[in-house]
């Protein structure tokens, strides 16, 4: 999976249509191998897009959980935490 696309499953506040267009552009990058199409593929381009995020919000939309909310910010410190044993400070 594409490491820029960022879970947005069970959030406290829930993820944005931003998030969920990112996240699909992301994807649609991803797959097709370009981060900007060419004129004749970006009809296409970003058709696949608009699809994508759609299914994304249906499916966040439609899906259930026991578990608490995450939080946001005491996840990107997760993160932040994680990157730096990874790679070292900067």
């Amino acid at each position: 999976m594409c490491r820029n696309i960022k879970p947005l499953f069970n959030f406290e506040p829930p993820a944005t249509r931003n998030e969920m267009h990112d996240a699909a552009l992301q994807f649609v990058r991803k797959i097709s191998g370009y981060s900007a199409p060419s004129k004749a593929n970006e009809a296409a381009f970003h058709e696949a897009v608009e699809d994508i995020e759609k299914v994304v919000r249906k499916l966040l939309k439609s899906m259930e959980t026991n578990a608490p909310p995450r939080d946001r910010e005491v996840e990107a410190a997760k993160a932040r935490e994680r990157s730096k044993l990874r790679f070292g400070t900067a």
